[in-house]
């Protein structure tokens, strides 16, 4: 519990499992702030990677990699981390200004640092929820870098495993106002029954006018892309193996639970977003991509 937990200021947050792929997610992140034609900017990114033993060696500028976007993790993988970015600022962007909700949860924050680099209207609490060691590391470089957010920032170090929404409330979050929420790259790793009872709880701790975003994976069969090149390269490049780290089960329809809520939802392909940007990741053989979906979903007011 978070009353409870003891203070970490190292990177063991980071160093192995799921935490390690938020290190491989911000290398990505640095890697598209460097491009000409970058999608999303992240200044923080670089210095979370090479803050971590485990990441120090890792690319942080395409011209680092030496097949540069042919290489399918620094490439094609990195990519679609950039464009998910893009996409998703947009989306807490645009919902935080259209529905006047000043309450944004970041579910699983990870290496997050949008509380610092987007420009939120004036009100605005950014409430992040991640394990504590994750986000010790995260203030850790922060605060080395002197900082600030653009908005008042709340971290909530507790696994999401654990009793999370009473820390939530406890944090000063307020079930009475809208909220727009954000599973970024996080249900993959989540049981079936728990992605459910996610969906379920911001469900009935969102009141009219919120707004969420979530990442899911619909592949009927996620081995059957093992030898997928992104897979392969994530292995052997960086000691990645995520079809380890992926819950395998079959997905529930989180969308059609929304809808049948009264969320209006809408579920993209990323390649819709490719194509909307002019660049990103288009669809290939064998990709590991094929079954990604991005779902926006809306809360309407009574």
């Amino acid at each position: 519990m978070v009353g409870t937990a003891h203070p970490n200021t190292g990177v063991e947050g980071v160093e192995g499992g799921v935490g390690l792929t938020a290190l491989m997610v911000a290398a990505a992140r640095a890697i598209e702030t460097h491009r000409h034609d970058t999608l999303a900017r992240d200044i923080y990114a670089e210095h979370f990677v090479l803050a971590a033993p485990a990441s120090a060696a890792w690319p942080v500028r395409i011209q680092q990699v030496e097949d540069g976007d042919a290489n399918p993790l620094w490439g094609r993988f990195a990519r679609y981390f950039g464009l998910r970015t893009r996409v998703l600022d947009d989306f807490l962007l645009r919902s935080v200004h259209t529905s006047g909700a000043r309450q944004v949860v970041l579910l699983g924050a990870g290496l997050d640092s949008r509380a610092y680099r987007l420009d939120w209207p004036p009100g605005c609490v950014i409430f992040e929820i991640d394990r504590e060691g994750v986000l010790a590391f995260k203030h850790k470089v922060l605060d080395g870098l002197s900082a600030t957010p653009k908005a008042e920032r709340v971290p909530i170090p507790i696994d999401l495993r654990e009793g999370w929404v009473g820390a939530l409330a406890d944090a000063g979050f307020d079930t009475a106002a809208p909220t727009v929420w954000l599973a970024e790259g996080l249900l993959f790793y989540l049981p079936n029954a728990a992605e459910t009872y996610l969906i379920d709880t911001v469900d009935r701790l969102s009141a009219g006018g919120s707004a969420l975003a979530f990442e899911v994976k619909l592949d009927k069969d996620l081995l059957e892309y093992r030898d997928s090149p992104l897979y392969t390269s994530t292995t052997r490049q960086i000691g990645i193996d995520l079809l380890d780290l992926f819950d395998r089960e079959p997905r529930p329809d989180s969308a059609g639970d929304l809808a049948g809520k009264g969320w209006s939802t809408s579920v993209h392909t990323p390649f819709d977003f490719t194509r909307h940007h002019g660049r990103g990741p288009l669809p290939e053989d064998n990709d590991a991509l094929a079954g990604n979906r991005w779902v926006f979903a809306n809360k309407p007011r009574p």
